[in-house]
């Protein structure tokens, strides 16, 4: 099954968050942060979005950096992945 995202939405699958910290210091599973970066997955087309024209600037396999509280989680296919519009992605990195 495969998710196709409307309008300016974009669809990520989060990294995987750090299992130590610098110091070398293992972190159980509930002292983790969660992650705020992830990889685009699947892109909306774009169009008219609240009236203004919208034109996608993120491609599939971009590295980004997304707000902190932003989107919807889904679960599909044991996969989790989040669903969000494209001004939620704070910078792509390169």
């Amino acid at each position: 099954m495969k998710i196709k995202p409307l309008a300016d939405r974009v669809v990520i699958k989060k990294l995987e968050a750090e299992e130590k910290t610098k110091s070398g210091i293992v972190l159980p599973g509930s002292a983790k942060e969660q992650p705020q970066m992830a990889e685009v997955v699947e892109v909306g087309p774009g169009g008219v979005v609240d009236g203004k024209e919208v034109q996608m600037e993120l491609k599939i396999g971009d590295k980004v950096i997304f707000s902190k509280y932003a989107g919807t989680e889904i679960k599909l296919e044991g996969e989790e992945y989040t669903i969000l519009r494209q001004n939620d992605i704070l910078a792509v990195v390169e």
